[in-house]
């Protein structure tokens, strides 16, 4: 039976693997992105994060499809009380000039303004009276965090937003905020999404000051990313030819060394379980300091029930220390400067 995990002090219980929908209306369709969410939820998976600006890099994306496919969805089956729907605010939507005079520019950042409309629309799009967690993309240099933080606590007081996130925050932007919050006697984020797996470029950051900022002001943890972009599946490798992915480019780039044997000892200890890399993967982190729920995506259910094989896998405390001592960011960092 699957133990779900209370997101850092809030009252919101996560299923430990959370569904990420950025491939929703991208590299999956909306019948494939439809099934993929059925069978989540029939697993009892209830963790579903997407963001407005979901997948506005796509040819004739504006943002908000991801949105608009989980809100048919919820609506169709009826299943919103069961789910716990985190959702994004910060990046610019819609082309330049669209709605009559308003520019790009207004309709982006986390100014009250902004936030106030793209919440309205958020809703709208996922067909839902309320948004479980909604969280900053990433911080606004030009809003004050007072500004960010009143706009967000009325959501919250009007029960249109549950509970507020952070996503790629600095450990001193996240202590500002939770100091903002206490001074101000504003609603403080519960949880943090950073970029975080054996991987990671910003590993060293996070386990450094990020993670023992949560650990002692209790936030949860939901990272991106967690495998690597793909490389921690281990379908990437040194020497080989690349799939045919629409990551396979960034991922090639990324296949030092280093990395690769990273990849080999996740091969070594899935082989000791009979398990896969990226599961693997998945377990080293579901067993770091104040991680709640990693967030996976998948383009079939085919892929998400590889993922799913997780919540089964035990490491032992010999395959943490063996995976700890391949991944030695400090290590690797001192070879190099050699």
């Amino acid at each position: 039976m699957t133990t779900y995990r209370r997101l850092g002090r809030s009252g919101l219980h996560l299923f430990p693997l959370g569904l990420g929908t950025m491939q929703f209306g991208w590299s999956a369709d909306e019948a494939a992105s439809q099934t993929i969410l059925d069978r989540y939820h029939e697993v009892g998976g209830n963790f579903i994060d997407t963001a407005d600006i979901y997948t506005m890099w796509t040819k004739g994306n504006p943002g908000g499809i991801s949105e608009e496919i989980i809100g048919r969805w919820m609506k169709d089956r009826g299943n919103r009380d069961d789910l716990v729907v985190a959702t994004k605010v910060r990046g610019a939507m819609g082309e330049f000039g669209v709605e009559g005079r308003g520019s790009i520019k207004q309709r982006e950042g986390l100014s009250r303004r902004w936030i106030m409309k793209a919440c309205e629309d958020s809703l709208r799009r996922l067909q839902t009276d309320h948004i479980d967690l909604y969280q900053v993309h990433w911080v606004d240099n030009q809003t004050p965090i007072e500004e960010t933080l009143s706009a967000l606590t009325d959501l919250v007081r009007r029960g249109y937003v549950r509970y507020i996130g952070c996503s790629n925050y600095s450990a001193w932007r996240l202590m500002q905020a939770l100091w903002t919050s206490d001074r101000r006697n504003l609603e403080s984020f519960v949880s943090i999404q950073p970029e975080y797996s054996l991987l990671s470029p910003t590993r060293a950051n996070f386990e450094r000051e990020l993670q023992r900022v949560c650990v002692e002001y209790g936030l949860g943890v939901v990272p991106w990313s967690p495998l690597g972009g793909g490389l921690l599946t281990g379908k990437y490798r040194r020497g080989q030819p690349m799939p045919d992915s629409v990551r396979a480019g960034e991922a090639g780039k990324r296949l030092t060394e280093h990395n690769d044997a990273i990849i080999g000892t996740l091969d070594t200890v899935a082989q000791r379980h009979g398990a896969k890399p990226a599961q693997v993967a998945l377990a080293w982190l579901l067993q770091t300091p104040a991680m709640t729920a990693p967030i996976v995506g998948a383009n079939s259910v085919a892929q998400l029930d590889d993922l799913l094989g997780t919540l089964t896998l035990n490491l032992t405390p010999d395959d943490v220390k063996e995976i700890d001592t391949a991944s030695d960011w400090e290590r690797a960092r001192t070879e190099q400067e050699r």
